[in-house]
């Protein structure tokens, strides 16, 4: 029985990353073996256990053999005859199909240590096209490394592209989707996640709502990059820079769905299309199974920044409705989600990365200015019923009008 780290731990080390944690591949030992040395077991499709004192996870070398469609389509053999390079050789991309021993010697059968000198994401064998979910690892990993150089072996992009063909990528469960998509979208360059399934053919499959974005043209006097699909792409990296919160990055490249679907004969101009878009964030939510934070904030982004972007032009009353709309004194966290988004799309075009945006500003002061009156105060003052109504909003539009307005 021999113990090897494995996989990310190993990658991480020769990038020199920080290790966050370390896996382990078992060779030579069964499940009886390792439950009576105190190893606890918890896997549920082949055998993973806990080691007792670190618990840190040893799996049993295994092989995998396909026998269906789909990424489920796998039939497990783990036994001691598994050697150690059976069990790397089914890894998706070499830079994960790497070993140490206990002492640290490096094991590396399929070069990935060589593919990490050359900032090159490959695949191990021709065996990763029958995993419909590793085309979305390797597009999570080019949104991960992408900021150390790393690129797509074109070997391994003409594989991704023959699944894609053979209908692999559409018997990926929402789950399993939504799963890398929020992951990716965590990463320091979410984009490149995007731009790898683009380029494979995939996120015309998974995402087609994002995928029509490209070739859809916008008044070049606003957006000098005029593509929709190349302007959602510098929004979420705008979104990247400003915050780590996925949800925020979600709604930054969900915000302009509904330009996808206006009609040719009205390009450049996109009007309705925050209406046509909120509808689809909420159908590509309801698809994905994605958590209700993610929909709410999305939803709101993409019905309203272009109010948001209108803020110092909007009347008192109009501000206030705005507000509203945007749930701003019950939900103020969300409120901020969502401006964080609109700050995003503002900054998402060659020449804004670094201009101010004072609409958000502004609207943090008229929702600040107007929360100071509450209805409970004014049924004190006895108000109550349509009049108490009429006069927290006649107050808090006069607060908001006392405002002064930032320069742009």
């Amino acid at each position: 029985m021999k113990a090897y780290v494995v996989g990310g731990a190993v990658r991480d080390r020769l990038l020199g990353l920080p290790v966050q944690d370390r896996d382990w591949v078992v060779v030579g030992a069964t499940p009886e073996e390792m439950a009576a040395q105190g190893y606890r077991p918890v896997g549920r499709d082949f055998p993973v256990f806990l080691h007792p004192a670190t618990h840190e996870e040893y799996a049993l070398a295994r092989t995998e053999r396909k026998v269906a469609a789909g990424y489920k389509g796998f039939t497990v053999y783990a036994h001691p005859d598994v050697t150690l390079e059976e069990d790397l050789s089914r890894r998706d991309l070499t830079i994960n199909a790497m070993a140490e021993t206990a002492d640290g010697a490096l094991i590396d059968p399929f070069v990935g240590a060589a593919d990490i000198e050359a900032r090159r994401l490959r695949h191990v064998s021709p065996a990763f096209v029958e995993d419909p979910v590793r085309i979305l690892r390797v597009a999570r990993f080019a949104a991960r490394f992408a900021p150390l150089g790393f690129t797509v072996a074109e070997e391994t992009m003409a594989l991704m592209r023959r699944m894609v063909e053979n209908g692999e990528a559409g018997a990926l469960v929402p789950e399993r989707v939504w799963q890398e998509l929020s992951r990716a979208l965590g990463e320091e360059r979410p984009s490149a996640f995007f731009e790898v399934l683009r380029a494979c053919g995939a996120l015309a499959v998974l995402f087609p709502e994002i995928d029509r974005l490209w070739g859809v043209p916008q008044p070049a006097q606003y957006h000098p990059e005029v593509d929709t699909g190349v302007h959602t792409l510098l929004v979420l990296e705008a979104a990247a820079r400003l915050t780590p919160d996925t949800v925020v990055r979600f709604a930054a490249l969900t915000h302009d769905l509904g330009k996808g679907t206006t009609p040719p004969a009205e390009w450049p101009r996109h009007v309705g299309h925050e209406h046509r878009g909120a509808r689809l964030v909420g159908e590509l939510c309801e698809r994905l199974r994605a958590p209700n934070e993610y929909r709410e904030v999305a939803v709101l982004t993409a019905r309203f920044h272009g109010d948001c972007y209108r803020a110092l032009e909007l009347r008192p009353g109009t501000v206030l409705r705005l507000l509203d709309s945007l749930d701003a004194f019950r939900r103020p966290e969300r409120f901020e989600q969502v401006l964080s988004a609109c700050e995003a799309d503002f900054h998402g075009r060659p020449g804004y990365e670094t201009l101010a945006y004072p609409q958000a500003a502004h609207l943090r002061a008229a929702q600040a200015a107007a929360a100071v009156i509450k209805g409970a105060d004014l049924a004190a003052e006895g108000f109550d019923g349509k009049a108490l109504g009429e006069e927290l909003a006649r107050r808090r539009i006069q607060a908001i009008a006392e405002l002064e307005t930032p320069s742009t």
